[in-house]
């Protein structure tokens, strides 16, 4: 699962819905969940370089990246089952988890709601306790009836500028269409 391989490879079928998952390197296994609004794309770099040493396995969840975008619920009370089903799938048995923003409440909804044993848990800026999200987040959610009905060049705009106050460095275009594409897609 080098850079060069995104999207990912293998698919799982959730619910009736097509995941997009990769798996990566030999050795003890660890998974990597992502945030939102971002895909799996963000572990790119990171994800070749531990598959070095370990089972490294990815996935976008579902209503992200390259996995289908339902009409339905794609919230943490769903992400949670789609982690469960996963790891029962990969045959996981207490791999270490690093988990970012929304990553981080799937993967605790996972250990608490649906009994999934992990080695370790690393939690990055969870999205875990209330209120969530950042104030554009909360706007959103506050005005979801302006955002939707904003043409898809305001919403990439919002996007671009929201994904690159995130980073310490630029993007360039073609790191930046990775992560526009879960948008777009």
């Amino acid at each position: 699962m080098a850079t060069a391989d995104w999207p990912l490879p293998e698919r799982f079928t959730f619910q009736g819905n097509s995941i997009a998952w990769g798996a990566t390197g030999e050795g003890s296994p660890a998974v990597l969940l992502h945030g939102t609004p971002f895909s799996s794309s963000a572990w790119r770099r990171i994800a070749p370089l531990l598959g070095q040493q370990r089972r490294i396995y990815c996935f976008d969840m579902l209503g992200y990246g390259r996995s289908d975008k339902p009409d339905s619920d794609v919230s943490r009370g769903i992400q949670n089952e789609l982690f469960a089903a996963l790891y029962d799938h990969w045959g996981l048995r207490a791999p270490d988890v690093v988990a970012h923003d929304f990553g981080g409440s799937t993967a605790l909804r996972g250990h608490l709601l649906n009994g999934l044993d992990y080695r370790s848990l690393v939690l990055i800026d969870p999205v875990a306790i209330s209120p969530q999200g950042s104030p554009l987040v909360q706007a959103a959610k506050k005005h979801e009836a302006v955002f939707s009905g904003l043409p898809h060049y305001i919403h990439e705009t919002i996007l671009r500028a929201y994904i690159g106050g995130a980073v310490a460095n630029a993007l360039r275009e073609e790191e930046m269409a990775l992560y526009l594409a879960p948008a777009g897609s």
